[in-house]
Order: C-alpha cells, then sequence, then structure tokens
C-alpha cells in the first residue's frame, strides 16, 4: 500500500459564477432541495433529455481528467469542470445543492465520497475520483471515475481496475422485472473475491428532473431493496470499495467522508435506464 501521508483540509477559494441566462436547479439558494414526487418511469423524451445532460457532465469529467497530475490543485480541476459545463449551458449540480460550495467533488485516497475541491495538491501516487453531475433542459446526469496520479502503487490501482469492473457487472446485471438488489448482490461478491470493504451507507439513487429522487440503489445486497426494475426507470450506480473497512468518519465541514480506516478507496458512477433488455448508459462522452 502507498505510504502516503493522510489527506488534511485544505483552503475553499469563492463561490464560481454560473451566467444568469443558464437554468438553476429548484434547489439552488435553499437549504436542501423541495422533496420528489414524480415517477421512478421517465419518458422518453424526459431520458433523451438526460442523455444530453449525461453526455455534458461525461464530457465535464474526462476534461477535468485530462489535468490530474502531481502538484494540481484539486480547486484546479474544479475550475476545469466548471467551465465546461458553463460553456455548453449547463449548471454544475453540485453547486449550492444542500450548500455544497463547488462544481464537482474530488475525494483523494481515503476520502470515500464528497471531497470538496479546495486548495490541497496532488502527489504522485494518489488516486483521485471526480464526481460530476449536469443540469441542462430541467434533468441531471451524474456520473463518477477514479483516475491515477503519477506513479500508482499496484494494490491501489487493482482497487481502482475491479471498482470500475464491479460497476461493469451491476450494470450487465440490470433487468426489467428483476429487483434492485440483484445489483448490489453483484458488487458485493465481486467485490469479497478480494477482500474489499462495500460501502452501506451511500449509494445509488433515483435521478432525473430530481438529483436524488428517494429511490435508493444499495451496493450490497440488502433485503429492504425490493423495488421492481421496471423499463423507464432511471437511477444511478455507483460503488465504493475500499482497501479495508467499509466504515466511515465524516470531517468537520459536513461533506466529507473518509474510511474509518484511512485505507484507500475507489468509486465510479454512471447513470442509466433500464430498458426493454437490460439496462441503456446515458452517461457517456
Amino acid at each position: 500500500m502507498s505510504g502516503q501521508s493522510l489527506l488534511v483540509p485544505g483552503e475553499i477559494t469563492p463561490v464560481r459564477s454560473v451566467p444568469g441566462n443558464i437554468r438553476r436547479p429548484e434547489y439552488v439558494g435553499k437549504p436542501a432541495p423541495t422533496p420528489y414526487t414524480g415517477p421512478e418511469i421517465q419518458d422518453s423524451d424526459t431520458v433523451e433529455r438526460m442523455r444530453i445532460a449525461g453526455r455534458i457532465a461525461a464530457q465535464a469529467m474526462e476534461e477535468a481528467a485530462k489535468h490530474i497530475a502531481p502538484g494540481v490543485t484539486t480547486d484546479e480541476l474544479d475550475r476545469v469542470a466548471h467551465a465546461f459545463m458553463v460553456d455548453h449551458g449547463a449548471y454544475p449540480s453540485t453547486l449550492g445543492y444542500r450548500g455544497f460550495p463547488k462544481s464537482l467533488c474530488t475525494s483523494v485516497n481515503e476520502v470515500i465520497c464528497h471531497g470538496i475541491p479546495d486548495s490541497t495538491v496532488l502527489r504522485d501516487g494518489d488516486i483521485v475520483n471526480l464526481d460530476v453531475t449536469a443540469y441542462i433542459n430541467g434533468v441531471h446526469g451524474d456520473n463518477n471515475a477514479t483516475y491515477l496520479c503519477g506513479d500508482v502503487d499496484e494494490e491501489s490501482r487493482l482497487l481502482v481496475e475491479r471498482t470500475r469492473e464491479s460497476l461493469n457487472r451491476a450494470i450487465k446485471a440490470v433487468r426489467p422485472g428483476r429487483q434492485i438488489n440483484v445489483i448490489g448482490r453483484v458488487i458485493e461478491s465481486y467485490a469479497k473475491r478480494f477482500g474489499y470493504g462495500v460501502v452501506r451507507d451511500f449509494t445509488g439513487h433515483g435521478i432525473n428532473s430530481s438529483f436524488h429522487s428517494g429511490l435508493i440503489i444499495p451496493h450490497y445486497d440488502s433485503p429492504h431493496a425490493t423495488t421492481v426494475m421496471q423499463p423507464g426507470m432511471t437511477f444511478t450506480i455507483e460503488p465504493m470499495l475500499t482497501l479495508g473497512t467499509h466504515d466511515y468518519d465524516m470531517w468537520d465541514d459536513g461533506w466529507t467522508v473518509v474510511t474509518k480506516d484511512r485505507r484507500r478507496t475507489a468509486q465510479f458512477e454512471h447513470t442509466l435506464v433500464v430498458t426493454e433488455t437490460g439496462a441503456d448508459i446515458l452517461t457517456l462522452p
């Protein structure tokens, strides 16, 4: 395992501006979003609008990832993704969501999720997750991926590779008529082959005109996840695997979630729609 020192909070730069002509999600400027009461199954028009949002989010993530290198700050990655989204007419969904101050999440090494971009400088051997969501035409598209920074140790590289594979396997398990818990069953059984922890308290979620609709997609085999998948359902799958425990601590910022044993963790995510025969990924660049 890498001998990197543990992450500490950096300084957060002022909130980046979004042109006034770009439509905001309803939660911006509010302490919390209005609870979603609409359907989990979307019509074809909504799905196609989500495909546009998903493509922008995927392209923004790719653009930011090009800048991952030792010596670059996580705030610089935020700047790049922010500029890409607004240049394409999209609002960065995380900006102002429950007060989150940035346009993507940057989760480095032991950070499971929701890391806030700041003055933290990436180091050779780090792994960093970028989580990017775009809002355009009234809908969201959400994706994330974990990237290698410089020369990364084999244990961390395999964790990243296998976490990506766990997402791929989970997507292949999506079928109408199956219960949601088949997704977590596939991820958990694969992760256990390598002794990885599977984060339980942070999950995939329904997504559409709402960033988080209320539908929960666990990444372990939950007996409570009995909702049956149906064509037109839209949600994210975003497994978080760890080298050690799935237990976590949260920083005082109320967002940054780190593994309790401070061992490394990786995550990958796509937004998808259930089809008649499986799943269609909406967050492709």
